[in-house]
């Protein structure tokens, strides 16, 4: 049963309103559904706000969960934000290093590989590929 004398809870997510915020970048400013975010986000936003064109590109980097994993973008935005410099770039430049596999490990190559034949250095072995036609 559903008591109407209590006051409702209103819970945003604020990924439904990415949409908005990339025609309305402005909306990251007041925007209530954006006080949910992950606590990295709203620090970063607090830094690139104070910027000129900051919610444009705070809009962008959260416009990267379109395309990522959530938890990918918060260790990017927690890389930048230990870096000293946030910025998109630096996000991107992040998420890249998160998202890419590491190296394999090298092959280790045994000390049994031994040269038979000792190369040489005469180099008219290849007048002789030519022919005569072309030698000088």
């Amino acid at each position: 049963m559903v008591n109407h004398d209590v006051p409702g809870k209103v819970i945003y997510d604020w990924q439904h309103y990415l949409l908005v915020a990339q025609r309305k970048p402005g909306a990251l400013r007041n925007g209530a559904p954006f006080n949910t975010m992950p606590d990295s986000f709203k620090h970063l936003q607090s830094i690139l706000l104070q910027r000129a064109r900051g919610d444009k590109e705070m809009v962008e980097v959260l416009s990267l969960i379109l395309h990522h994993d959530e938890a990918d973008i918060v260790k990017a935005v927690e890389m930048a934000l230990d870096a000293g410099c946030p910025s998109k770039q630096h996000v991107m430049n992040c998420l890249s290093r998160v998202i890419t596999p590491p190296q394999p490990a090298p092959i280790p190559i045994g000390s049994s590989l031994q040269l038979i034949t000792e190369p040489t250095s005469d180099a008219s072995r290849y007048d002789t590929l030519r022919g005569k036609r072309h030698a000088h």
